[in-house]
């Protein structure tokens, strides 16, 4: 298994992206999600993204951006997370804490302060990771902060750093 960093446009993250939108879809009975991405969000030093292998097969993904959008709901110095996604075959065995892991740790290296991310109450794993990887519920930003469904969270990437901005 190796992860490695890839463009947001590269045909493996074209094809898990409309995997994880299909999931998205099936749960929330709707499009996907419509958040605007584009592949310049996910270059460093902006962001990056990140695909896992496993014998070539691209099984896992992830990303993060830099955020610092005030109107939005963002601080400056966030990452915020996207298109965390792992295949139906491949769950259960740890790549999301892996990818998530090095997610954290990219975002950094490129001088981010806190990891955010928004998900929703129709995907308990992803709360269930998030909440077991240091992540706690703060005050809701970004595209999604007025639907009902929608859980945002946060964790500090600095040593000593504070708690996340409560809910």
């Amino acid at each position: 298994m190796e992860i490695l960093p890839s463009r947001y446009d590269h045909p493996d993250a074209v094809t898990l992206d409309a995997l994880v939108q299909q999931e998205y879809a099936r749960r929330y009975g709707d499009d996907g999600d419509i958040t605007p991405l584009t592949p310049e969000m996910f270059t460093p030093p902006h962001g990056t993204y990140l695909i896992a292998y496993d014998g070539g097969r691209p099984l896992a993904t992830g990303g993060w951006r830099r955020q610092e959008d005030a109107a939005e709901g963002y601080a400056v110095g966030d990452a915020e997370i996207k298109r965390m996604y792992v295949v139906p075959e491949a769950r259960g065995r740890g790549l999301a804490r892996r990818i998530l892991a090095a997610l954290e740790a990219d975002a950094r290296a490129a001088g981010r302060t806190r990891m955010v991310l928004e998900t929703g109450i129709k995907q308990p794993e992803a709360l269930e990771l998030y909440a077991s990887s240091g992540y706690a519920l703060v005050k809701k930003f970004g595209l999604y902060r007025t639907y009902d469904d929608s859980r945002c969270m946060a964790k500090s990437l600095v040593s000593g750093g504070e708690a996340p901005r409560s809910r």
